[in-house]
């Protein structure tokens, strides 16, 4: 598939990411690759390298294991890191529940 605009792939994103545990080990995954990031800016170097790992670590986790699909970062990796960051500020306000609605879907309900 060929996206000209983030616009545009971010109705495909959420849909790779329909069931709000996905979207939760997502959140996870953004917190942890920014801690380490604040950690090898505040204390040592070398945790830049960890941030990558546990951020897409996790949230692959979540797309082989809860959600049962591929990750979009495999075809799209720019696109996807830009559509991460916006359902991470998304959840961090309070309105990604309103975005799925709007995106006309309805959450699937699931225990972390």
């Amino acid at each position: 598939m060929h996206f000209r605009s983030l616009d545009e792939f971010w109705p495909f994103y959420m849909n790779q990411h329909s069931k709000a545990s996905t979207r939760r080990w997502h959140f996870v995954a953004t917190l942890s690759a920014l801690f380490f990031l604040l950690l090898s800016l505040l204390f040592r170097w070398w945790f830049i390298f960890i941030a990558p790992i546990s951020g897409y670590g996790l949230a692959w986790y979540s797309h082989f294991f809860v959600e049962g699909n591929t990750p979009a970062t495999f075809g799209h990796p720019v696109w996807s890191f830009l559509c991460d960051l916006k359902m991470f500020s998304l959840m961090l306000t309070g309105q990604m529940d309103r975005e799925i609605k709007r995106l006309g879907k309805r959450p699937v309900l699931s225990v972390f």
